[in-house]
């Protein structure tokens, strides 16, 4: 569940969330840290045989110092200067009238009554003999070295969690600047060119969603490019099929006229037949430069205008279908006609998609055999509407046709449509479908 939701939480609910683990990883190392230190404090450091060692290092470093110095039991203001030099050490001087104690340099009076002695002893513990230089002495010695351990735990504990905050934010903080570094990585080798390289994009922040719209770019200018690079070879497949058609013809028309020129006044027939063929070949020459005005004016634009409006599906394709089948009837072909059942309508430009039929009309007039039925069948199937015209190619007819400007034109309106064109030869049997969205 916790990895679902960092997948798709934003960056601030990422930090909000990695700021919380902190805290509470950092509350825990400090509970920690603390209570071992208070159980090492409580348990070790002030157990029996630790506070009686330190204490007798200090009545030894005590002793000394009042041997070395000759101090009598009253002289209260040298044992203070002793004292301040000895953090948390308190020393009771009882006995010989002079009785006070000093703690951290203070002096303080202390009574010398029976009562008091055993309340010091049971405070401080065990009273030791000190000789000063005016007589025996007693003298109580306090180790207040517990709170400055506490404290340094304390400190230490806090210094702990704060690591371990700092840590873990560095960790949350470092693993974001990575993915950055890395995306500003895979940026800079595709703005070298190298745009076949990925944009990696995971998870559902604020990056990764940088990262996919990235990869979007990446992948329009590669799609982009591929199309310019299509519709350059297009172009240029274009300009060598056109040059080719066209100078067969023209050679073809140069020829007969050449011929007509040389032609003696009185050879009618000659002159009839060359004139004829001239004709046709000029014919030819018409036809291929009215093919290429219709591929400039479809691919010449960027977009194709259209008047797009809601039709009845079945009455128009009944009118298209019906103008075509006209049309190659009259030409000597048979018509088989296939409606589709239902009822829908759909949003198209009539007038381009009478081109379309126009150029499938055209292309069964040159290549389809007369012997055997054009088909025509209509479909209503998934939402779409489809009409497929199929035909046998006859004998001795190329199958490609040698431009396809008129396929071209037809995938490129259909495409402005928002529909599809499609061509398929299995065989001898030659097939174009264009369908459109139903509604």
């Amino acid at each position: 569940m916790i990895k679902g939701f960092l997948s798709r939480a934003s960056l601030n609910a990422k930090m909000l969330f990695a700021a919380l683990i902190a805290l509470l990883l950092a509350v825990g190392v400090f509970f920690g840290a603390y209570g071992i230190g208070s159980y090492f404090i409580n348990k070790v450091y002030m157990s029996d045989e630790s506070v009686a060692a330190r204490k007798a290092q200090i009545y030894t470093d005590f002793n000394v110092y009042v041997r070395q110095n000759s101090l009598s039991g009253t002289d209260s203001a040298a044992i203070a200067r002793w004292t301040a030099r000895h953090d948390d050490v308190t020393i009771i001087v009882t006995g010989g009238g002079g009785n006070y104690s000093v703690r951290r340099g203070e002096e303080a009076p202390v009574s010398n009554q029976i009562s008091d002695l055993v309340q010091i002893a049971g405070i401080y513990g065990k009273l030791y003999p000190m000789r000063f230089a005016d007589g025996e002495y007693q003298i109580a010695i306090g180790d207040n070295s517990q709170k400055r351990e506490q404290t340094v735990f304390l400190i230490g504990s806090l210094v702990l969690a704060a690591v371990t905050f700092i840590a873990v934010m560095f960790f949350y903080i470092r693993r974001v600047t990575d993915r950055i570094i890395d995306l500003s990585e895979e940026a800079v080798v595709i703005g070298r060119g190298d745009l076949e390289a990925p944009i990696t994009a995971s998870g559902g922040d604020e990056i990764s969603v940088l990262a996919a719209e990235m990869d979007n770019m990446r992948r329009s200018v590669i799609e982009r490019m591929g199309n310019e690079k299509r519709a350059w070879e297009a172009n240029s497949e274009l300009i060598t099929a056109i040059s080719h058609d066209i100078r067969t013809p023209m050679t073809s028309l140069i020829g007969y006229l050449g011929l007509l020129n040389e032609s003696s006044a009185d050879d009618s027939e000659s002159r009839e037949r060359f004139a004829a063929s001239a004709y046709n070949k000029a014919i030819e020459l018409k036809d291929l430069t009215d093919e290429l005005f219709k591929y400039f004016l479809v691919f010449g634009r960027a977009e194709i205008e259209m008047q797009r409006e809601r039709y009845d599906a079945r009455l128009l394709v009944e009118q298209l279908v019906g103008e075509a089948a006209f049309d190659l009837k009259d030409a000597g072909f048979e018509i088989e006609l296939q409606d589709f059942s239902g009822e829908c309508s759909i949003v198209t430009d009539p007038m381009y998609l009478k081109r379309v039929m126009d150029n499938l009309v055209s292309n069964a007039k040159k290549y389809a055999d007369k012997s055997v039925p054009v088909v025509f069948r209509s479909e209503l199937a998934d939402g779409r509407l489809s009409v497929q015209v199929s035909n046998t190619i006859a004998r001795g007819v190329s199958r490609v046709e040698s431009t396809k400007i008129g396929l071209r034109t037809c995938e490129k309106i259909m495409q402005a449509m928002g529909g599809s064109f499609e061509t398929k030869i299995e065989g001898e049997r030659y097939s174009a479908v264009f369908s459109l969205k139903a509604e």
